[in-house]
């Protein structure tokens, strides 16, 4: 059993004065019992969040930041679209809010947008994209697959480093760039005098303004070797999603009492399995970084950590 824990901690002043009087006893107990792996340093400005380096490198892809190909990965579970050669990307429908100083993504998907809506934006749009060699194809409401020789190579930002931040660090810079940063301009425009929007207007819901390019390259690997890889994985990660939303949000007092239910039940499981004798792995990231801790056999050092050395819990999660 592998726990893979996004948002375990963050450097916000919030957090840090949350982390001084959280208690997570299970974890605790837990962290006495396993074996810490090498600390995956990263910088709160990489493309790819450290969640995200840790996911992909427990299902065998290859990480190189911002260019995780979790959208060719996602191709390859369509039977439709697996023989398709070639590097992919997500596009999501999304919101910008701008001021005099910075242009802020708001929503990221849309929230209250149904398949009809997305499917009419689809159509207006792709004529655009096919212009510069990109075919999008459906996956769901307001998010969609792309393909096309631009998206290889290219570096993109994940959704969870741009939701409620200013876009300014974001955006892509890579050389094949130029032509993406132009659609982008023309998908707002054409969004601006969308009849949709004027629909979502009358609802009293945010419009579709923006687009957003995430998910970027091509599987170097044989896909059928990379899937078959992540099947093999006698630990394939299990993925705890319950303090996102806080964090996003900069609420942590919900973020603490979203850790505490963890701790009162996945943690648990996990150190349970553990004292039954089962192979298990943590893995706890933050903003900038992640670490791992796994099984290993009983040892006069560990009962002495389990009696005696028990880490705090501020010592564990700051780092990251």
């Amino acid at each position: 059993m592998h726990l893979l824990i996004p948002y375990a901690a963050s450097h916000a002043e919030g957090c840090q004065a949350a982390l001084a009087t959280l208690k997570l006893p299970n974890l605790q107990k837990l962290l006495c019992r396993l074996r810490p792996q090498a600390l995956d340093a990263g910088e709160e400005l990489s493309w790819s969040p450290p969640h995200e380096r840790a996911l992909a490198g427990a299902l065998g892809l290859v990480v190189t930041d911002g260019q995780i190909p979790w959208a060719a990965l996602e191709a390859q579970k369509h039977p439709e679209l697996a023989q398709l050669q070639g590097a992919w990307a997500f596009v999501t429908l999304c919101h910008w809010q701008a001021t005099m100083h910075e242009v802020t993504m708001r929503q990221l998907p849309m929230r209250d947008l149904d398949a009809t809506e997305s499917d009419a934006l689809m159509a207006a749009m792709q004529p655009f994209f096919a212009q510069d060699g990109i075919t999008l194809y459906p996956l769901e409401a307001g998010r969609w697959l792309a393909r096309g020789a631009v998206f290889d190579g290219l570096p993109s930002a994940s959704p969870d480093r741009v939701l409620g931040r200013n876009l300014a660090p974001w955006m892509p810079t890579a050389a094949q760039a130029g032509s993406l940063i132009r659609l982008v301009s023309e998908m707002q425009m054409l969004l601006y005098t969308h009849p949709i929007n004027d629909a979502r207007e009358r609802r009293g819901t945010s419009p579709v303004n923006a687009i957003w390019f995430n998910g970027t390259g091509a599987l170097r690997d044989s896909p059928k070797t990379v899937i078959a890889d992540s099947i093999r994985n006698p630990l394939p990660p299990i993925h705890v999603r319950g303090l996102r939303e806080a964090a996003l949000q900069d609420d942590w007092a919900s973020w603490a009492s979203a850790w505490q239910q963890i701790d009162a039940t996945q943690i648990k499981q996990l150190l349970e399995a553990q004292c039954r004798g089962e192979v298990v792995q943590l893995t706890l990231c933050g903003e900038r970084r992640a670490q791992s801790w796994v099984h290993q056999p009983p040892s006069l050092a560990q009962k002495f950590r389990q009696l005696f050395g028990a880490p705090t819990i501020q010592s564990v999660l700051e780092p990251l």
